[in-house]
């Protein structure tokens, strides 16, 4: 078992590592490598797919329209964005924000199982198709995925819309919004029951103390 301080200094060694990363296509064109923010002892890990151009830009995760949607959900949610870790499937800006190819999804998974490792939330969120293949494979539908319990290694996995979506369709908002909703309630009684008659609760994140 290792302690927070062990886990946040692989974390950033990780994060450096993606920084200077060249293993793939994508390094020559990009601005900034966006390894994610967020806490090292999040119960809720936010997946998406790739940098778009704010965030190559910034070198920060979901910071252009789609970041707005996506904060705007995690505060109708209860979910303040530092309780929370937020990264990509992929770390670099694809040209022209294309969709990653399967190398390219492939030289940065073990980038995000090592984030997953360092983090162990308790659930996984995965933002768009390409996020959710990203994370558990081949072969997963969004439309199908939402509607099932899926798993990584132990941790619950989470399919919903990719923010970008609700930007093109605002009729996915409302759905979009209830599923980060629907996370934070199961969180926060996942919580509550590991904290017994007691009353004391885990100190993992502000997730945990709503």
């Amino acid at each position: 078992m290792f302690s927070r301080e062990e886990r946040q200094q692989a974390l950033e060694t990780t994060r450096v590592t993606i920084r200077a990363c060249t293993r793939c296509r994508l390094h020559a064109s990009r601005t900034n490598a966006v390894p994610g923010e967020g806490s090292v002892v999040a119960f809720i890990l936010l997946v998406g797919e790739a940098p778009g151009r704010d965030e190559d830009a910034s070198g920060r995760p979901f910071v252009g329209r789609a970041g707005r949607i996506l904060d705007a959900a995690l505060e109708a949610a209860r979910l303040p964005r530092d309780s929370v870790f937020i990264t990509n499937v992929v770390k670099c800006r694809p040209p022209k924000n294309r969709r990653p190819k399967s190398d390219e999804l492939a030289t940065c998974r073990a980038y995000l199982m090592g984030q997953i490792a360092c983090i162990r939330p308790r659930v996984i969120v995965t933002l768009g198709a390409t996020a959710l293949r990203g994370v558990l494979g081949p072969g997963h539908e969004l439309k199908a995925s939402r509607r099932r319990v899926l798993h990584l290694g132990g941790i619950r996995v989470v399919a919903t819309y990719h923010p970008a979506a609700v930007l093109y369709n605002r009729r996915l908002e409302r759905v979009f919004r209830s599923d980060l909703e629907k996370v934070a309630r199961s969180v926060a009684r996942g919580a509550a029951t590991r904290a017994g008659p007691s009353g004391r609760r885990p100190s993992r994140g502000r997730a945990a103390k709503r």
